[in-house]
């Protein structure tokens, strides 16, 4: 098989302080385990391009984007500096590129798999992307690179059904209202709640969001994989399938309360890959979220990425 591993150093320039979690360490580990784990050389590289705003219109309104573009490039003027969006999300004079090569990567990783250049892809990138709202960014998130990269495949490819799994600790309210008037795409997740974002859910037969209490291991996200996830998928029978990689529900990672380990994440790609082959050419682009603490979130992406590629 060809995986593609997408990155771009811009987008380790975007950060919101030394405070913060969501920092480019994340992808300087993530990188460095790739390298120690000697899957390196099994994987085709590819720099995430830059996103065309249009694009990325598909999915945020002008005023959504322009909060991020102009804001930026005050910060540009200044040459130094935050520009505050909500408490935990910050600007900085470098966020406008790295959000856009985040987009880019999730585009570009789709027309290659869909063209038949490569089986799958993991994108590197920051920053995340699932709570980005249509409206406006949020919770870390500028704009929602896997909703991005799902309408791309359905407007501009013209795939009639994708699908859409997001195993981050949070519930994806950016995609989830990206999409809940379109039955073309079938959203799974499951998610820590209550918790941040403290959305209301929405009951729908194309949006199977799975909220989970605190503490909850594995073999209990195994179980409603199999009884609420796997059925949907397949009777969907997504063209392709797109996933919000969040490794933020690992054991050992303080954002959330949850108890997954690397064979979850591993076992987890494994049945996304399986329902991928039956149905979608064993197309598949996953994107980064979450995941904050760096070995474990390091470790993970190792386990996810060499499901992808056939290394294990």
């Amino acid at each position: 098989m060809t995986t593609a591993f997408y990155s771009h150093p811009d987008c380790k320039r975007h950060e919101m302080g030394q405070w913060h979690p969501e920092c480019p360490a994340r992808l300087q580990a993530i990188e460095d385990q790739i390298i120690s784990s000697r899957i390196d050389a099994f994987l085709e590289y590819r720099e995430a391009p830059e996103a065309d705003v249009a694009a990325i219109e598909r999915v945020h309104s002008r005023d959504a984007i322009n909060r991020v573009r102009e804001n930026v490039a005050a910060l540009e003027g200044l040459g130094s500096g935050y520009y505050p969006i909500d408490a935990d999300t910050m600007l900085n004079p470098h966020s406008w590129k790295a959000a856009l090569r985040a987009a880019g990567a999730a585009i570009a990783a789709t027309d290659a798999v869909i063209a038949g250049e490569l089986d799958n892809a993991f994108c590197s990138i920051r920053p995340p992307g699932h709570h980005a709202r249509p409206s406006e960014p949020m919770g870390f998130c500028l704009f929602g690179n896997i909703a991005i990269a799902a309408r791309h495949a359905l407007d501009v490819h013209g795939l009639e059904r994708v699908a859409i799994v997001d195993f981050d600790v949070h519930h994806g309210n950016g995609t989830e209202e990206t999409f809940l008037d379109d039955p073309r795409v079938l959203m799974v997740s499951f998610f820590q709640h209550p918790f941040y974002p403290y959305t209301s859910l929405h009951e729908s037969g194309h949006m199977v969001n799975v909220p989970v209490p605190a503490y909850t291991k594995g073999d209990e996200v195994r179980r409603l994989v199999v009884d609420k996830w796997l059925p949907a998928l397949h009777a969907h029978k997504p063209e392709m399938i797109f996933i919000s990689a969040g490794f933020d529900a690992h054991r050992e990672d303080d954002i959330g309360q949850m108890g997954l380990v690397e064979a979850d994440y591993a076992w987890i790609t494994r049945e996304i890959k399986s329902v991928a082959q039956e149905y979608a050419k064993g197309r598949i682009v996953s994107c980064l979220e979450g995941g904050y603490n760096l070995s474990a979130l390091a470790r993970s992406v190792v386990a996810h990425v060499k499901v992808l590629a056939d290394l294990e």
